[in-house]
């Protein structure tokens, strides 16, 4: 590689390797790079050029080989949210369906608002050997591939026609994964010759180049009415959402709501903001939340919402809250910022609070208020401790959560997604310490649990190499994406993986009867298409992998499996049923508008129709 001095002759991946070997972010006063390697699967889209270009950096940026191109998507997702999006991994697949599995990644990692680099092959741009293999021909769009699906699903999308484009590009990429406001998944489309053609760089792109993440400061004309409203309430609420740990204003929102005597409720997302034995922390919020933290809601007359997207799950469909409440809402995006009529101040959570804080002066909320908040959370202390209590029932996702809560260290981290563990976590599980919860409920998405978990136990490895990264999952995730256990194992980043056995999709089941449907096709045993039911040995499928497996017959049991999985030195399953109709978690729960069939031969149908249309008299109307 030719260097005349102001220039350097490389070809286009080795460039892109080059320019992200040199970008770096300051962390708590430490510079580190800003990616932390990538995740790849080599095809004939990849591994002649980009495979050559990371070939010899590959100390220092490593490439954890995947299982699944989703996967890896995943896993760069959970490593991204680790670091509360400051550092991001990239993930590199081949031409066609390589790349097309990358699909759900993307979209998990929009919804999610994480930054994440797709680095993916593309039809030759000459266009001389078309059509090339694994190529979709569109006869009236030749430029029309694969790749350009993602433009539904990232923030920053572009395909390299020449490599000059790059010195653009990049910069421009991982200036939207960096962005507070437009952070997400960036895609790069690098056609196959294109990654091999030469071009004289300048050597100023290479520069070593330190970035820092923006905080942007509120407009003062924004946070004056905010204050103005805050200052009028009589019973005034914060939520607080994942956008809260993205700014690392943990500590800056206990202060706040301490300061001001203001209950805080958590999203989904804003799990793990406060810990479960902070004062003015009233619980989770919305339909898989708790009664404590849902009363709060209904008779907030001002609702503070600080970094949240508000999603439905939050508002229980717009009805978790007064119809003549006023919401502010403080976010770093301006368009989550106004939702709903809300007055937005628009800016970083922590710049945000301190700004509406300072203005407040020592203004607090109403005692009483804050008082008949915490007598709601006291009793939803008491429901979830017997909710979770070994023994109390049949065995059940909230007894197996308890017991991994009794046993595990604060600085262990959870991980869970989709089907009905989101719930079960997000109700029952009391944070030891901010910030160690990631239930992925942004895009609900089967099959992040253990990639996930494998991300993220990459991340937590170079911080926390003792602590350990335990992963919830249910059978039907499991069936449907485990193969990163193997990877775990290959690569010696241990997970406690629980796989708790309902038989099925138990809580599409538990749904599908609550709208007064037969059960159909969820559990294995009412599919009329599988004429003779068995259970899978998800020990021995584990053990295949590598990892130490066992299975246990009850929450006792579980315990113990739980200390040995503690003390194991690599991967470790744990494998228990649970009751797929008993045992769910049924108080907590907001009205959440799902599609009912107007019509029915079943009555129990039209029933369930009526009585769930009758709840939408509290929802309120807004944009």
């Amino acid at each position: 590689m030719p260097d005349s001095g102001d220039t350097i002759r490389l070809t286009v991946a080795q460039a892109i390797v080059r320019y992200l070997l040199n970008q770096y972010i300051e962390i708590d006063g430490v510079e580190t790079h800003i990616c932390g390697g990538g995740f790849g699967i080599f095809g004939h889209g990849n591994v002649p050029c980009l495979g050559e270009a990371l070939y010899p950096v590959q100390n220092e940026m490593p490439l954890y080989r995947g299982q699944n191109e989703q996967s890896m998507g995943f896993a760069a997702a959970a490593y991204a949210k680790y670091h509360l999006r400051q550092r991001f991994m990239f993930c590199t697949a081949s031409a066609g369906p390589g790349t097309a599995n990358l699909l759900t990644a993307s979209a998990l990692a929009h919804a999610n608002r994480l930054p994440m680099l797709m680095l993916c092959g593309d039809t030759f741009i000459t266009r001389l050997p078309d059509p090339v293999l694994q190529q979709l021909e569109h006869f009236g769009n030749p430029t029309l591939g694969v790749n350009d699906a993602f433009k539904a699903v990232t923030r920053y999308w572009d395909r390299i026609t020449h490599p000059a484009q790059i010195i653009h590009t990049l910069p421009a990429a991982l200036a939207t994964m960096l962005d507070p406001a437009d952070c997400g998944p960036a895609f790069l489309g690098l056609p196959q010759d294109v990654q091999g053609w030469a071009y004289d760089y300048p050597v100023e792109f290479f520069k070593r180049r330190v970035h820092h993440i923006r905080r942007q400061a509120p407009d003062a004309l924004e946070v004056s009415a905010a204050v103005d409203a805050l200052k009028a309430a009589k019973r005034p609420l914060i939520i607080a959402g994942g956008g809260v740990q993205y700014s690392k204003a943990v500590d800056a929102l206990g202060a706040f709501a301490a300061s001001h005597q203001i209950p805080v409720v958590e999203t989904i997302a804003g799990r793990a903001n406060l810990t479960a034995d902070d004062p003015m922390n009233m619980g989770p919020l919305g339909v898989t939340g708790s009664d404590s933290a849902n009363w709060a809601a209904a008779h907030a007359d001002v609702i503070l919402a600080i970094g949240t997207r508000l999603q439905d799950f939050t508002t229980g469909s717009w009805t978790a809250f007064a119809k003549d409440a006023q919401i502010i809402g403080l976010n770093a995006g301006r368009h989550d910022a106004a939702k709903h009529f809300s007055l937005p101040v628009v800016g970083d959570a922590r710049e945000g609070m301190q700004a509406i804080s300072d203005a407040l002066g020592t203004h607090t909320a109403p005692l009483d208020w804050l008082n008949a908040c915490r007598a709601e959370r006291k009793t939803w202390d008491s429901y979830v401790a017997e909710n979770t209590r070994a023994g109390n029932g049949p065995n059940s996702y909230a007894q197996a959560i308890g017991i991994v809560n009794d046993l595990c260290a604060p600085e262990d981290r959870i991980v869970a997604a989709a089907g009905g563990l989101p719930a079960e976590v997000t109700a029952n599980w009391r944070t030891l310490l901010p910030g160690t919860v990631d239930v992925e409920f942004g895009f609900s998405c089967m099959g992040y649990e253990i990639a996930g978990g494998w991300g993220a136990r990459i991340a937590q490895s170079q911080h926390e190499p003792t602590k350990d990264t335990i992963v919830f999952t249910g059978d039907g995730s499991y069936l449907l994406m485990n193969s990163d256990i193997y990877s775990s194992v290959l690569s010696e980043k241990k997970l406690i993986v629980l796989i708790l056995d309902n038989g099925g999709f138990a809580v599409i089941n538990k749904l599908q009867n609550n709208t007064g449907n037969e059960s159909f096709n969820n559990l294995i045993a009412d599919c009329p298409t599988i004429p003779d039911p068995f259970t899978v040995d998800f020990e021995a499928h584990a053990r295949s992998m590598g990892a130490h497996a066992e299975t246990v017959a009850n929450p006792a049991e579980l315990a113990e499996a739980f200390k040995r999985a503690k003390g194991a030195d690599k991967t470790s399953v744990i494998v228990m049923k649970v009751d797929p109709y008993d045992g769910w978690t049924t108080e907590g729960h907001t009205w959440w508008e799902v599609g009912t069939a107007q019509v029915s031969d079943n009555p129990n149908v039209r029933e369930k129709h009526l009585e769930w249309e009758s709840e939408r008299v509290k929802q309120r109307q807004g944009v």
